[in-house]
């Protein structure tokens, strides 16, 4: 009887190590990166339009989806501020924001190359490229250029 208990225990390793291994793939799914895909969006306290409009966000801000629920994301913003989005309203286009104020973007990846324009926290950009620590950006307005890794989020 012991023997026959010791070999259930052993049985049940695989089925635990294939939950944990399941468990941890929705975790990942779930928190999933994306992007505002739309102008302007708003964010909500709640999965659905019921709810109060809490901020709005522009073109190309990242988001980190946390969970998801009737067509509705919940997400967690550079800031570690919380809200819901519709999933219309979002892709998974990459994008970065800026995490410091006033940032020189760059004609080029490097600090060699002149500036091109300037930017406060918080200004949203797909990403073009990368080259080492630098990334090619683009604003919703067109403007391009180059951004240390390190500035953004």
């Amino acid at each position: 009887m012991i023997l026959t208990k010791r070999l259930n225990k052993y049985r049940a390793i695989p089925f635990l190590l294939f939950l944990l291994i399941l468990g941890a793939a929705s975790a990942a799914a779930a928190q999933q990166r994306m992007a505002v895909s739309v102008d302007v969006a708003n964010i909500r306290s709640g999965p659905g339009t019921e709810h109060e409009q809490l901020w709005r966000v522009e073109r190309y801000t990242p988001i980190k989806v946390l969970d998801s629920q009737d067509g509705w994301y919940f997400f967690e913003d550079f800031e570690g501020t919380k809200g819901w989005i519709h999933k219309d309203l979002v892709s998974d286009t990459n994008s970065v924001i800026t995490k410091k104020g006033l940032i020189n973007i760059r004609k080029g990846p490097g600090t060699d190359y002149e500036v091109a324009f300037q930017a406060e926290k918080g200004v949203p950009f797909k990403v073009m490229e990368k080259k080492g620590d630098w990334i090619h950006i683009q604003h919703a307005d067109g403007e391009k250029g180059w951004i240390y890794g390190g500035l953004v989020w």
